[in-house]
Formats: structure tokens, C-alpha cells, sequence
């Protein structure tokens, strides 16, 4: 049976998935007691639009292994258009929560309180490279 190469697009969304879901894991925004000695508030991807984001970071990750799956056939769904959808609605779904949180109190999203936000936004930038790279590359 011959496989095909993975591709450093695929390689890439891999990768960047891979950040997302982590990012998802850590916190996304703290709402601090201020002055008074509260315990600060946080929460992360698995809550509100946050989970949209994570779900779309699993689908990328389907996206990747599903020609293997599916043995040397190609499929229909193995286009880059499935991954500029999905990366899309995660993009949206990041940016409606993150204005959410700035509209809330902007001193939450700081990289120390809230570092999954910043790492999913990275995560998101090699999404984004990826699906330009799986759109330009040729595929047998």
C-alpha cells in the first residue's frame, strides 16, 4: 500500500492544532478582585464561543487524517476549501470571544493572567499559514 506524503501544509495545520488545543487548556481571561483581596476569576476555551475554537482545532486534525483513513482513494473533502472554512470559523469564533473579554475589562487578557488566549492566537497565525500553504501546494 503506498501513503502519501504528508506535506508541509498538513504538517503545519498539525502543528498549529495542536498549539490551539493547548491553548484552549490554559486560561483565557482572569477577572481580578482589584484592591480587594478576591480570589481572581478565570476561564478558558470550554466555555461560551470558546469551545467553537476547540472543536475547530479537532476538525483540522480530522481533516489531516482522514486521506489515511480512508486508505489511496482521494476524497472529495480533502480540499483546501474544508480547511479555510474551519479555520475561518475558528478565527471568527477567537475574535468574538477575545472582543468580549476587552470589552469586559482589557487589564484580564494580560499574557500572565490569561495565557491561553495569547497561545491559541498563535496557534491560529499557523493555522492560517497552513491553509495558504495546503491551497497552493499540488496534490497527486
Amino acid at each position: 500500500m503506498h501513503r502519501r506524503p504528508l506535506g508541509r501544509g498538513r504538517q503545519l495545520a498539525t502543528i498549529g492544532a495542536l498549539v490551539v488545543l493547548v491553548g484552549c487548556v490554559l486560561p483565557w481571561f482572569a477577572a481580578t478582585g482589584g484592591d480587594t483581596g478576591l480570589t481572581p476569576i478565570t476561564t478558558n476555551a470550554f466555555s461560551d464561543k470558546g469551545i467553537v475554537v476547540f472543536i475547530c482545532a479537532l476538525l483540522v486534525l480530522a481533516l489531516v487524517s482522514l486521506p489515511y483513513a480512508a486508505g489511496d482513494k482521494p476524497l472529495a473533502i480533502d480540499r483546501a476549501l474544508s480547511y479555510v472554512i474551519v479555520v475561518t470559523v475558528a478565527i471568527g469564533a477567537y475574535l468574538w470571544r477575545t472582543i468580549e473579554f476587552i470589552l469586559v475589562d482589557p487589564a484580564g487578557l494580560r499574557p500572565d493572567l490569561a495565557p491561553g488566549i495569547w497561545i491559541v492566537g498563535v496557534g491560529l497565525i499557523i493555522l492560517a499559514r497552513a491553509t495558504y500553504e495546503i491551497s497552493t501546494e499540488h496534490r497527486f
